[in-house]
């Protein structure tokens, strides 16, 4: 990867996200909590969750990752909550997507347009994609139990 890729890929906006993480307060008591880690790059993504009605009510996340992975969990965590287990995997599936050539993920979710330059980079895709694979895994755990 030269410096002129690296210049791109972790462009200033990417690190204000980056530096600006929201919920990273934990929950006292919540309904699910659940940590993925990215096999190739090691970076993980603990969540926690809390739910009313069968929507976020309440998150709190712990991110060790990249740049790209805390971009990430930024942008989601900005609009998680509220969000349904449908709306998270509708999120997921379109941020995959995206990754991969396709469509800006559908609002709240479109500042994710930031990460399109990360597309050229397939090892760092399951940095980004770990906060909302982590929310999706704590849904199911509290569904469960």
């Amino acid at each position: 990867m030269s410096d002129a890729d690296l210049i791109k890929l972790y462009s200033q906006r990417i690190l204000a996200l980056a530096a600006d993480m929201p919920f990273t307060d934990p929950l006292v008591a919540p309904d699910a909590v659940m940590r993925k880690r990215a096999p190739l790059c090691g970076s993980t993504v603990e969540v926690a969750i809390t739910l009313q009605d069968g929507r976020i009510s309440g998150y709190s996340q712990t991110v060790h990752a990249c740049a790209l992975g805390q971009a990430s969990a930024a942008i989601f965590g900005a609009h998680v909550i509220g969000c349904s287990r449908d709306q998270v995997a509708r999120l997921r599936d379109q941020l995959a997507a995206m990754l991969k050539g396709g469509s800006v993920p559908d609002a709240p979710f479109g500042e994710y347009e930031v990460l399109t330059a990360a597309r050229d980079y397939p090892n760092r895709h399951g940095s980004i994609l770990l906060a909302p694979e982590a929310t999706l895994a704590a849904f199911d755990s509290a569904i469960v139990a």
